[in-house]
């Protein structure tokens, strides 16, 4: 049986790692997520450079977003993508801590909810300039449910300082 994507839903996912090879973690992360069953590459950010937000000191991190179109539904997906945070041996010791890779769902189409398992849209996204700002690069007219244009929430966090990084290159996945 054939995908049908005319059926399926836009989805962002944000993607970050400040332990080990951060740049090769973020792309194991795209090349992992991206395949024919279920989730289509739409967009892929340039590379950012953050300082963490919370949580202890700690190095800073890269960052990159995806918009993507997918066929799962949000909890397969939010499946997949813990799935691959475990693969690179994503640690869940300290809230906010260093990580290898940290896989986030953005947002899943306009959907609004709140359960235990996974919040849409992020419960933070619109406060977070490493969301935002590569967000903002390959979707300008982008809406985050129930927040607003990601262009003017991102004018809300101008103070955060994100680098953005030319020098390094997500690959697209074939």
């Amino acid at each position: 049986m054939r995908a049908d994507w005319n059926e399926a839903s836009r989805v962002v996912l944000a993607f970050g790692s400040n332990l080990g090879d951060r740049l090769e973690n973020l792309q194991g992360a795209v090349d992992a997520l991206f395949d024919p069953r279920g989730l289509r590459l739409v967009g892929l950010s340039p590379v950012y450079e953050t300082a963490p937000v919370g949580g202890p000191e700690q190095d800073d991190y890269l960052n990159a977003v995806a918009v993507a179109d997918t066929l799962l539904s949000p909890e397969t997906l939010l499946e997949r993508a813990q799935g691959v945070e475990e693969a690179f041996h994503r640690l869940r010791d300290v809230r906010w801590g260093p990580r290898t890779l940290d896989v986030d769902i953005i947002a899943y189409g306009g959907q609004v909810r709140t359960a235990p398992e996974l919040t849409l849209p992020h419960p933070r996204a619109h406060e977070r300039a490493f969301v935002l700002r590569p967000w903002a690069d390959i979707d300008p007219g982008a809406e985050l449910p129930g927040r607003g244009a990601v262009r003017d929430l991102l004018a809300e966090v101008a103070d955060q300082e994100v680098r953005r990084r030319d020098d390094l290159v997500l690959r697209v996945p074939e």
